[in-house]
């Protein structure tokens, strides 16, 4: 199948996970108090002092693996868990769908952060910034702060939003919902596995992710968009490909020659193996013959022998007793039989010239004579359709060659006659699937008719009672019992009389049926061989098997044997429908409002004149700001809820993947800072769960400054 280049990319390799070395330069943090900046992301980690430019970041995932050769247990963390491919079955994260809940997974991360970090003191001596979801759990919260004071007993702990400092940093407000780039990742994976359950590679996760980054994007209008694509080349149009790697199969090419010595060799061998057959038959046959007459002069000497000399022979020919000696002789004979001509001299004898015994053996002999002669008529049945076979054959081939095109005229004749009794064979059937149909109520009808006429009695079925009932005209002379036997056995005496069976049971198979196939089968192939016109796509095969254009479009069909099409991927619907979820998450399977529905009821809180404020000044942030359209989205799902003279702003962070952490190091560098965190004599007096009230954090459980 061709495939528009332009649309056709390649999977990048993945590359092998950076070594990210600890850092040496601790010494100017050391008892310095300097504020560390933790962004505790469902996909990333981001942890750093707040001096620095740019975080560290690092996968949060934590895999615990036992290395095969050394059989050492190994602790994993971020891209490393996908260069092991047995970790990857046993990773987890921190997160479980947006709330935070694997508290050894975070310790594990916390850990490995704190290592890079350089901080080699026993306790990590540095106040703490730390993001936590919106509107977070109190359980996760206390966990988390029990985690921070008792393992690593840092001073102080404050919790922050993610985008409430990614609006500090560029001094601008943003909302949130719970469905992020993990979901939307998830989410991918899961369409194209629908789409694809039989795909020759294993996605991952992180080829998802580079999907969602590269190819997908918003709609403004989403089923604007989807009535677009019904159009097959609109669908085409909009698709991209994605090449995953594969493996061309080696197969040795041979020329005509080398084919030719191949089929005459194996001609070759089978005429040997039809030779060696039949010397093995005739000398199987004369071993036999020879047996035969060793064992009936072993037997001669029976009489002439003594007991005891009889019993050595016995033994000494490997025999248990008589019965055995004369059991083998008389296989042999009947083996011998087989090979020769049967002969029945009783059958012509009269029964008055025989005894008991020839009486006996006249008899059998008939049953042998008749199994002889039927088999011999089967054979030259067999023979007789063998020869009109091979006489229809020389005369369809005569007329082939006579005029080729009326001849495969009339086989595509024959083929739309078997095809069409196929298809209204079909149509019944599934006509029968729906009780209100007509040949279901007549089917329905046939049915009771039957169970009727068994439960009538039968003088009335004599007297015509019921609609089922038989009118038998019999004779005058004929008695009361004939009468009676004559009205119950009329059943069946035409053999019209059992398609009622055929009518009712609708799930078998009938002869007509498959003698269609076969007859459709042979014709098609005569055509195949013969009619340069005719190919596999005018097959009844291809025919019923045909897809239509939108589906063929939605996932092209590749043919058999294409390694490099079967390993691609068609992303068309795809692309929008993942990126819908943040406006539709039900749509995926999540119960939670949408980003539209979110800030309109936001915006339903405030006054007229408050929500112009807020609708001049929208914000976006976070990894999803990155994807084409968001902001355009976010305008067409506004628009329609504002008067028409309200003025509408859109700004995205500079940068959303950074920014939020970058506001955490600007915060952390103030004297504010110092006031919103929870100290250890605090969380000791109010317990984990306790935070203060300030602008960049939650309000549950919150104490006010």
């Amino acid at each position: 199948m061709d495939v528009d280049e332009q649309h056709l990319s390649y999977l990048p390799m993945q590359p092998l996970p950076a070594v990210h070395v600890p850092a040496t330069d601790y010494d100017d943090h050391r008892e310095q108090h300097t504020p560390l900046c933790i962004d505790n992301g469902s996909t990333h980690l981001r942890f750093g002092f707040c001096t620095s430019d740019s975080p560290r970041t690092g996968i949060n995932m934590v895999a615990k693996y036992k290395e095969r050769r050394t059989n050492k247990p190994l602790l994993l963390f971020g891209e490393g868990i996908d260069i092991e491919g047995g970790a990857r079955s046993q990773a987890k994260t921190p997160w479980e769908g947006d709330v935070l809940l694997n508290f050894d997974a975070l310790e594990n991360a916390l850990d490995y952060a704190f290592i890079h970090l350089g901080i080699d003191t026993p306790t990590v001596d540095h106040p703490i910034l730390m993001t936590e979801r919106l509107a977070s759990p109190l359980h996760s919260r206390a966990l988390t702060s029990e985690l921070m004071f008792e393992q690593y007993n840092v001073p102080s702990l404050a919790f922050c939003v993610d985008s409430a400092m990614s609006f500090y940093h560029n001094n601008l407000p943003s909302p949130r919902i719970n469905w992020g780039t993990m979901q939307a990742t998830d989410y991918l994976l899961k369409l194209i596995q629908l789409k694809y359950p039989t795909f020759p590679s294993r996605l991952t996760t992180t080829q998802c992710n580079w999907m969602l980054q590269s190819y997908c994007e918003f709609s403004p209008d989403y089923t604007a968009l989807l009535r677009k694509l019904k159009d097959p080349l609109n669908l085409r149009a909009s698709e991209r490909i994605i090449q995953f790697p594969y493996t061309l199969p080696v197969t040795e090419e041979k020329t005509e020659e080398e084919l030719a010595r191949i089929a005459e060799r194996k001609k070759e061998q089978g005429r040997k193996l039809q030779e060696l057959a039949a010397k093995s038959r005739m000398e199987k046959l004369l071993q036999k013959e020879t047996d035969l007459a060793h064992l009936l002069s072993v037997r001669e000497r029976r009489d002439e022998e003594t007991k005891k000399e009889w019993a050595e022979t016995l033994k000494e020919e490997g025999l248990a007793n008589d019965a055995a000696l004369d059991s083998i002789i008389k296989k042999l004979e009947a083996d011998l039989k087989k090979e020769e001509v049967p002969t029945f001299p009783l059958v012509d004898v009269l029964d008055e010239d025989l005894d008991e015994d020839g009486l006996k053996e006249k008899k059998k002999q008939k049953l042998l004579k008749a199994g002889y002669e039927a088999r011999e008529r089967a054979k030259r049945e067999k023979e007789r359709e063998r020869e009109e076979r091979a006489a229809e054959e020389k005369r369809d081939e005569q007329e082939r060659d006579r005029d080729l095109s009326g001849w495969a005229s009339k086989l595509r004749r024959e083929q739309e006659v078997i095809m069409t009794r196929i298809k209204e064979r079909n149509r019944r059937k599934a006509a029968l699937t729906d009780r209100k149909s007509a040949a279901s109520q007549a089917r329905m009808k046939s049915i009771a008719n039957l169970a009727a006429d068994d439960r009538l009695p039968k003088k009335r079925r004599k007297a015509g009672g019921g609609e089922c009932a038989v009118n038998v005209v019999v004779p005058a002379h004929a008695d009361t019992e004939e009468l009676t036997r004559g009205a119950d056995d009329m059943f069946g005496a035409d053999d019209a009389d059992w398609a009622i069976y055929r009518k009712i049971n609708t799930s078998a198979v009938s002869s007509d049926e498959e003698d269609d196939l076969a007859n459709l089968q042979a014709v098609e192939q005569k055509l195949l061989a013969y009619d340069p016109t005719f190919t596999e796509e005018h097959t009844h095969a291809s025919l019923t098997s045909q897809r239509s254009a939108l589906m063929s479009a939605f996932r092209p069909q590749y043919e058999e044997g294409d390694v490099q099409g079967k390993a691609r991927i068609h992303l068309n619907v795809e692309r929008w429908r993942v990126c819908e979820a943040w406006f539709s998450p039900s749509m995926a399977g999540v119960d939670s409002a949408g980003l539209g529905e979110v800030l309109q009821n936001i915006l339903a809180r405030f006054p007229d004149a408050d929500k112009a404020r807020l609708v001049r000044n929208v914000f976006l942030t976070g990894a999803p700001a990155q994807i084409p359209g968001l902001a355009d989205r976010v305008h067409a799902t506004l628009r329609p809820i504002l008067p028409p003279e309200t003025a509408l702003g859109i700004v995205r962070a500079a940068d959303p993947v950074l920014d939020a952490w970058r506001g955490m190091a600007d915060f952390a560098r103030t004297d504010e800072f110092a006031r919103v965190g929870v100290t250890r004599a605090e969380y000791d007096e109010w317990g984990g769960e306790r935070i203060k009230r300030w602008w960049g954090g939650n309000w549950n459980a919150s104490v006010p400054i």
